[in-house]
């Protein structure tokens, strides 16, 4: 009985024990828990977000680059380069990746030629990409390179060249250090020139250089190349001879222009002062115009030839018509018109020859104020010569019914109205192609353009027939002369416009002529701004330029002579200087 009862209070006992079931499936379940969090981490990372942390670790090492495109190129009318891009260097940095001292930064600003303070502070802001010197030479490159530094890293880019330099400044114009286009063709087309950029991917080191060209993303698209209606060579004898005039006379500037008579094309255009386009800096903002374009002046006694054609085409007046322009001057209104001195009777082409001032005011003043506008108007003034270059000028033509009597006779000797070089060697060129007008153009043409008849064929002929009289000895511009060529052409010197009215001692010397006169090919224009010295008038001053230019261009073209060489023994008289 003592053995049962010892029985029970151990059954007792036991039933008094603790229970761990619960903690047991507590444990379990937590380790249950874990296991499924790190199958679902794992699941997570290897299924779902497999493409965000591939593309987080391509981070560290993977970069998208920028392939720069090359500009296209530029050349002349003979495919002669005149604007061309080169590959070259350029020192870039990441300044998050930047971790050496002083003296290597001073170092490296000493070979870069920079503000070693201007350096650090380029180094020390939180971008990841900063352009520390933009386009330097291969010797220069190498010399970076050879620093080892972090974060330094050199990039490939383009550099424009220009082989003529200030000779073609005006006309080709040049680049920003983005290879954006400036001034000149380069601006005007530069969307046609400029290249699509591509780009690749690729594998950086812990420095931030290049060790791996992973995939090329896209193709960089070079731009298009550029033919000009430039011929390099009369460029270069136009500007050699223009900056040559300009020193000699101490003028303040100078601009000359070629067309081809047969198609528009501008075979020359060039300026003095001129600039160099391959140097960034020392550039005057007054030196990269090209006034050829853009400057206006009023062209003086080089309109008389559009006032006597306006006489022609009205059929009231032939080359031989009398004209009595004693005693010099004439009365217009309360105005005074004169001329150099009293040529007496003379005739319609004397009144050219002479450049008299009475004579072409007693012409205009007997045409109707329209037909005079018309055939002005023909001629291109007052009008955009649409040549899509950058800052073109229209020029100032008034509308015949704001005109005086006054004002009508001192148009037609060139004063009251404006026009540029551009426009003055455009309208030449009508009269040189038969009475046509054609468009200028500043790119090579493959096939002659269609143009306007503004003036009657016969009246244009007789025109230049006329002008040759002003380039013999008993004209105007015997100096204009080019040995073995029959030359057609005017003079023209203008008192320039000052404020209040006329300066008294500043002058515009010009002068425009047609060559070869029996089958003109070139029309030439050329401008002095302000000469010096005593010796200030068109045939004096402008019409040398043009003997030189145009002797050496039409020889460069291989333009047969029109008449037999022989030496004018006459050309140091210069008498009457219109």
């Amino acid at each position: 009985m003592a053995g049962a009862k010892k029985r029970k209070a151990n059954q007792a006992e036991i039933v008094r024990l603790p229970s761990y079931r619960a903690r047991r499936y507590a444990v379990l379940a937590v380790i249950g828990l874990a296991y499924a969090s790190l199958v679902w981490q794992s699941l997570d990372r290897q299924v779902f977000q497999t493409a965000f942390l591939q593309e987080q670790g391509e981070r560290r090492y993977l970069r998208t680059m920028q392939v720069s495109a090359s500009r296209g190129m530029i050349t002349d009318r003979n495919n002669e380069p005149l604007a061309i891009s080169t590959p070259v260097k350029s020192v870039a940095a990441n300044p998050r990746l930047i971790k050496s001292d002083n003296q290597t930064i001073g170092a490296l600003a000493t070979t870069l030629d920079l503000d070693p303070d201007r350096l650090r502070r380029l180094l020390s802001n939180d971008r990841s990409f900063v352009y520390l010197k933009r386009r330097i030479n291969p010797a220069l490159a190498e010399q970076v390179r050879a620093f080892d530094l972090d974060g330094i890293d050199l990039l490939s880019e383009y550099r424009r060249f220009y082989p003529s330099g200030e000779v073609m400044s005006h006309m080709v114009g040049f680049t920003n250090i983005d290879d954006q286009g400036q001034e000149g063709v380069e601006l005007a087309y530069d969307a046609w020139l400029s290249g699509t950029p591509g780009a690749k991917r690729v594998i950086k080191d812990g420095k931030g250089r290049v060790v791996e060209q992973v995939e090329n993303i896209r193709s960089p698209s070079p731009g298009k190349d550029l033919a000009l209606s430039i011929d390099r060579r009369l460029q270069f004898l136009a500007y050699r001879e223009l900056k040559a005039a300009v020193g000699k006379y101490s003028a303040r500037s100078g601009s000359a222009v070629i067309l081809d008579a047969r198609s528009g094309e501008i075979l020359a255009m060039v300026n003095s002062p001129s600039y160099n386009p391959n140097a960034h800096r020392g550039r005057r903002s007054s030196s990269l115009r090209n006034r050829a374009v853009t400057d206006v002046f009023e062209p003086g006694s080089t309109i008389k030839p559009f006032t006597v054609a306006a006489a022609l085409e009205m059929g009231r007046f032939k080359p031989t018509t009398p004209i009595d322009v004693s005693p010099g001057q004439m009365k217009v209104g309360r105005y005074l018109v004169r001329d150099n001195r009293n040529y007496g009777m003379i005739d319609v082409a004397t009144v050219l020859r002479k450049s008299s001032n009475v004579g072409a005011s007693k012409i205009a003043l007997s045409i109707r104020p329209e037909s005079l506008w018309k055939l002005y108007a023909g001629m291109g003034f007052g009008e955009s010569p649409n040549s899509q270059f950058p800052g073109e000028s229209s020029g100032r033509l008034p509308h015949y019914s704001d005109w005086s009597p006054f004002e009508q006779a001192t148009l037609s000797f060139g004063y009251g109205l404006s026009v540029t070089p551009l426009q003055l060697a455009r309208a030449y060129a009508v009269l040189a192609n038969d009475g046509v007008r054609l468009p200028v153009s500043l790119l090579k043409l493959e096939q002659p353009v269609a143009g306007e008849r503004v003036m009657r064929k016969s009246t244009a002929r007789t025109l230049v027939k006329m002008l040759e009289a002003v380039v013999s000895s008993e004209g105007t511009a015997p100096l204009a002369a080019v040995p073995g060529y029959r030359v057609a052409g005017k003079t023209g010197t203008a008192k320039k416009s000052v404020a209040g009215g006329y300066a008294e001692d500043k002058y515009l010397s010009l002068f425009v002529g047609i060559a070869p006169a029996s089958d003109p090919r070139l029309v030439m224009a050329v401008f002095i701004d302000e000469p010096g010295g005593e010796d200030y008038y068109g045939g004096l001053v402008a019409g040398p330029v043009f003997s030189k230019v145009m002797s050496g261009s039409l020889r460069l073209l291989n333009i047969p002579p029109d008449k037999p060489w022989r030496e004018n023994t006459l050309m140091a008289r210069l008498g009457d200087k219109g």
